[in-house]
């Protein structure tokens, strides 16, 4: 129906058979209506669209004009941004982990110090006994070569004051000479208790412990100046026991001067025999 004829009919005067058929139809409209519009709340999550229903009334009326939905506001377009990548993780040690290592490292390192200058102080040790040895060796050589220097002077020494004494002796000797080859200072001999005197003299200083079986004798040479300073022994013939014959030479030269003769000479040289149980 157009608006034209809507209008038209609206001019027209409606007879009144015709109310209750409007009022029928328009209740029928309202009631499609609004079940309509329950269906549409309970099925449909968007807005229903508009519905144009024909009203009949007695009184004529203009229809409202449809109502027009507002344009939706256009949203903004964000653009997602994505995130930047993270860096890759690096494995780092715990904190207590690494002072743990650093701690083992640093006494180690206080270890391997300590071990080398326990080193170095044992080598400067036995460097130092080394040295020390040498020169405790060194000394002792040195001390041993002028023992051996003063012993062969002083040998040397004594030698040369028995030849100056022998020729002062030789001497003194009246007639006998150096090339003299007699056994006396004179052609005259000791007296009878001369050689008893001797033994006499050097029988104290026969220092012999050791027993023998008998009586072993052992004759004995021995030569003097004219003064009886000992010159000169020798043994003759043995006693068959050297400890006796040592002795009896030891204790000759322990002696060292024989007494005089009743004359008041000694004799260059005389024998003389020793026994160990001599009275």
């Amino acid at each position: 129906m157009s608006t034209a004829s809507l209008s038209r009919d609206a001019l027209i005067p409606r007879r009144p058979d015709r109310v209750g058929r409007g009022l029928a139809m328009a209740l029928a409209v309202h009631a499609l209506l609004i079940i309509a519009i329950a269906f549409g709340v309970s099925w449909r999550s968007s807005n229903p669209a508009g519905v144009e229903a024909e009203l009949w009334a007695a009184v004529p009326q203009i229809a409202a004009p449809k109502p027009v939905a507002p344009e939706p506001t256009p949203q903004p377009v964000v653009k997602k941004v994505e995130p930047p990548a993270p860096p890759p993780k690096v494995e780092t040690p715990k904190q207590e982990d690494a002072q743990i290592a650093i701690e083992k490292a640093r006494r180690e390192e206080q270890k391997r110090k300590e071990e080398q200058q326990r080193r170095d102080e044992e080598l400067k040790r036995q460097k130092e006994e080394q040295q020390r040895k040498l020169a405790e060796a060194e000394k002792l050589k040195k001390e041993q070569a002028d023992q051996k220097k003063r012993e062969a002077a002083d040998a040397a020494a004594a030698e040369k004051r028995r030849q100056e004494q022998l020729q002062r002796m030789a001497a003194l000797a009246g007639d006998g000479a150096p090339n003299s080859t007699g056994t006396a200072a004179k052609t005259a001999g000791p007296s009878a208790s001369y050689a008893g005197r001797i033994k006499a003299r050097i029988l104290p200083n026969i220092v012999f412990p050791d027993s023998v079986s008998g009586n072993p004798q052992a004759t004995v040479e021995v030569k003097a100046a004219p003064d009886g300073t000992i010159i000169g022994r020798r043994l003759l013939k043995s006693s068959g026991v050297p400890a006796w014959d040592e002795a009896v030479l030891r204790a000759i030269d322990k002696t060292e001067i024989l007494p005089r003769d009743t004359d008041g000479r000694v004799p260059s040289s005389l024998e003389i025999s020793f026994r160990p149980h001599d009275g």
